[in-house]
Parts: structure tokens; sequence; C-alpha cells
């Protein structure tokens, strides 16, 4: 045997070994799936953990367009603004477009869990600029572009600090599931607080808040405005009652509440409040007749409010508001929600409101009312996520 038949030999046996490799399958593995998000369900549906940490994160928000016709109570609408032509009040839709987010975070710690929460709206509107240009956001209804921080607080155990809305209406709880609820106003709603909620856990809760107030509701000392509250929560409903001291007018004002759950499909709630009127008065700007401070901003003395809400369904439900205040201001307000898909809302809501002989008398422009009796109506898309 010589060279040049081994190596041909060599070379055969080469090829017939690679072509028996070839013939077999390759089998490639697959990859392991990678855990990115971990669910946390501590807290409830939609936390997960924020990587490498132990704090749980929720985001949320929603997409919100509203289109409104006509001025009822403290809805502001295109009747406000000025005619491009010739500057006079004009009567069409007023539209405000809102995109709002939320974040939730909570976390477990040895003096308790360690909560957050955040809100900012950003809106945009057709509504009227002031003199300096800027865009109007007197009225909570303006159809106006603008961006809010609505909420921005941290909570440990029962200890909250931040910016809220005043315990004197969170607390205690809103006017009923109708949009325009504060037709007859009560009481004032952004602030920064520091406060304390305590739980018993057989349904008895309370809650003390030292507020800055807002605006021209701020306190002008040291001295904060302050509100307590008590609420004893059953099956079948809750009692709640709080107190509010006004530290710039050195004033108590108070609401109490009942809610009642009939049934599954039916619950009911009613509200008093009352409160001093011997606070000063700005005659020159009329902006405080009556006195009105953080907390006491209905007409007169007293005030009541009651509603309910009927679930015709699982997507159909029925909100309605009365209210009525020692000036005999009256607001009335109904909708009608159905839930189109899960996650999109769609309500059409009616509203009145008669400025009673009180608000005449004491010539008060604070309803933002020009009319003795105005309806207006709003219909509202919302995309919750």
């Amino acid at each position: 045997m010589n060279i040049k038949s081994l190596l041909l030999g060599s070379a055969a046996a080469l090829v017939a070994v690679s072509g028996a490799r070839a013939a077999d399958a390759v089998t490639v593995a697959e990859p392991e799936p990678a855990e990115y998000v971990k669910i946390c369900d501590v807290y409830g549906a939609g936390y997960f953990y924020i990587p490498g940490t132990e704090t749980c994160l929720r985001i949320g928000g929603y997409v919100r367009y509203d289109i409104g016709v006509g001025d009822s109570g403290v809805i502001d609408g295109s009747n406000n603004a000025p005619d491009h032509r010739d500057g006079d009040p004009h009567d069409t839709y007023w539209k405000r477009a809102r995109f709002t987010l939320k974040t939730w975070t909570g976390q477990e710690t040895e003096l308790g869990t360690l909560k957050t929460y955040t809100e900012t709206r950003f809106n945009f509107g057709n509504g009227p600029h002031d003199s300096f240009g800027s865009t109007a956001t007197d009225a909570p209804w303006r159809a106006s572009s603008s961006s809010s921080l609505n909420f921005a607080w941290i909570q440990l155990g029962g200890l909250r600090v931040g910016k809220d809305e005043s315990a004197f209406d969170t607390f205690i709880g809103y006017a009923g599931n109708v949009m325009n609820d504060t037709i007859v106003p009560y009481g004032g709603f952004d602030t920064n607080v520091v406060q304390y909620y305590f739980d018993a856990g057989n349904g008895f809760s309370a809650v003390v808040s030292l507020e800055e107030g807002y605006g021209a509701y701020s306190i002008d000392s040291y001295v904060p405005h302050v509100v307590g509250g008590v609420k004893w929560t059953q099956g079948w409903g809750a009692i709640t009652g709080v107190v509010a001291y006004d530290s710039n007018y050195e004033s108590v004002s108070g609401k109490a509440r009942l809610d009642v759950n009939v049934n599954d499909a039916l619950s009911l709630f009613a509200m008093v409040g009352y409160g001093s009127t011997n606070h000063l008065e700005d005659t020159t700007n009329n902006i405080f007749t009556a006195g009105r401070g953080m907390y006491k901003q209905w007409g007169g003395s007293w005030a009541v409010w009651g509603g309910g809400t009927y679930k015709f369904n699982e997507k159909t439900s029925f909100n309605i508001q009365a209210s009525y205040d020692d000036w005999k201001d009256i607001g009335l307000a109904a909708n009608v929600a159905y839930t189109v898909v899960p996650g999109l809302t769609v309500t059409a809501e009616v509203d009145w409101q008669r400025v009673g002989q009180g608000a005449i008398d004491h010539d008060s422009i604070w309803f933002g009312a020009t009319k003795k009796n105005s309806v207006g109506g709003i219909l509202r898309f919302q995309r919750d996520f």
C-alpha cells in the first residue's frame, strides 16, 4: 500500500462518517422561560414587584372625553366663552379631553405597610383664557387646558402625609355617583395633609387630619385646619360623622351621613351639613359672602344631600342626587352609566340648578350661575385601565 492509496482510503472514511452524522436530526434546546415580572397579589389585582425590590407597584388611570351643553350649577361651559366676533357670550357645546395617570405602591415593613398613591391629570379643552393669556381653570368644569397633581401621598401604617383631598370629604364620602355632585357644594378638596387613620378591625374607624387648604382657603397662620371623623361600617351600610375647624375664621362645621345597602342592586345615602355663618365677609370682592371657608361652602347654616344607585344589571346603572341648603338653593343630577365592554363606560347625565333667594339676597356669585334656573347635560366616554 502506497501513500496515495492510504490518503484516498482515509478521505473516503471521513466522508462516510460525516454523511452518517449529517443524516442524524439536530436538536436545539428550548430556552428557559424568563420571569421578567413577578405578580404581587398582596394588595389586590394589578400589582407586580419592581425588579430587585420588595416593593409592589400598580399603574393605572383613564382616558376621558366629555361633551357638555347648557349651563347648570358649577358646569361653567362654553356659555362663558366670548364670541370670536363681538366678545359676547355664546351658546355651543363645550368639550374636554383628559388623561389621568395613577400609581400605587405597597411594601411590608416592621412598622406596618408602606404605601404611596399619585394621580396626575392632563386636560385639553376649548375654554376661555384670562387677560394674561393663561388658560382659566378656576371652575372645575370649565373646558380648559390644564394639568394638576391631584394626589401624591405617603402612608406608613396609619400615618399619611402629602397632597390629598380633605378628610372632610374623603372620609365621609362624596355626594353620590353623579358627575356634577357639587351643585350645592359640600366642602373644599385640595390640600396638603398630615393625617392618622385608625381601624379597630370590627367596623369602627377614625381619622384626624391637619390640613393646609388651598388658594383663598389656605391657612394664614401656623395654626392648621383640623378635621376629625368616626365611622361604623357593617354589611348593611355605614354611619359616618366628620367635624372640621377652619383656623382662618375660627369656626366649626360638621357633616353626618347614613349609607344603606338595600340589596345587591340598590344603595342609598343621606348626608346633612351644618356650620356657623358668622364668618368675615369680603364685600369688596364678593368672594366670602356668607362666610364660606374651607369647609362650610353651602349657603346659610345647613344643607342636605341624598341619592342612590340602582344597578339594572352588570352593565347598566342609574345614579341620582338631590341637594338643598339654607339659602333655598336646589340641585338635581341624574345619569345612566353603561359599560360597553370591560373598561369602557359611557355616561349620560342631566343637571338642574335653582339659585335660591338667599343667594340672591347676599349677591353671591359663588355658584357660577347667572340664571335663577339653569339646566345642563354631559355625555362622557371613559376608558379605564
